[in-house]
């Protein structure tokens, strides 16, 4: 038994690894607004189904449909959206009439996870569980609509699930996420400077 249990360590300790790895390549992606970070975002899940299964996070299990679809749509707006000019979709600030039905959009999902966890799972971190899916629902569609926004979204949700892997023992991918949250920080700045350089060309609109 102690056999078997060390060879699904040793099988979870490398998946999580190979998550990680390709979890670096989405952000390198990310972080240069590449439009092939929605392909990486597809493998992503695939892997981390598997692992929150196994540790007990069902809706960060459960959301990885929602980022297969969210992903295709992603993809769809940044390769083929066009303003009036015909010029592909740019980087803008989150305009202010989305604030608040993003932020109704992420309270809401946040209470109904809640709910699910409690009610029907035996989800060992629902809150801390619920709170990061749902702030990733929002975060990923502003990340599609190319909202710069969207990386201070994505530090508080790598922040939070930093601690909630270490809690789980998940070291590498909470080594993961800790990277993730400072990486995060350049890449706000960086998408700042790049919706600035291209507002200075004349090819971006801010709302």
């Amino acid at each position: 038994m102690r056999i078997v249990n060390c060879y699904y360590l040793c099988d979870m300790f490398w998946l999580e690894v190979a998550g990680a790895i390709v979890g670096l390549i989405y952000l390198w992606l990310e972080y240069r607004a590449s439009v092939w970070l929605w392909a990486a975002n597809v493998v992503m899940p695939a892997i981390y189904i598997f692992i929150y299964a196994q540790s007990g996070f069902y809706a960060d299990m459960g959301i990885n449909i929602y980022y297969l679809v969210a992903s295709i749509y992603g993809w769809a707006m940044w390769r083929y959206h066009k303003d009036k000019e015909q010029r592909e979709l740019p980087i803008a600030h989150t305009p202010r009439k989305a604030i608040a039905p993003l932020a109704l959009v992420g309270v809401v999902s946040w209470g109904a996870i809640l709910f699910v966890l409690l009610r029907w799972t035996d989800s060992t971190v629902p809150y801390g569980d619920s709170f990061t899916t749902a702030a990733s629902i929002v975060a990923l569609y502003m990340l599609a609509r190319k909202y710069v926004e969207q990386w201070l979204v994505w530090i508080v949700v790598d922040v939070v699930c930093c601690w909630l892997y270490i809690d789980k023992g998940l070291y590498p991918t909470a080594a993961l996420y800790g990277l993730y949250a400072l990486l995060a920080v350049f890449g706000y700045r960086r998408w700042l400077q790049m919706m600035s350089n291209d507002n200075r060309d004349g090819t971006i609109q801010t709302a």
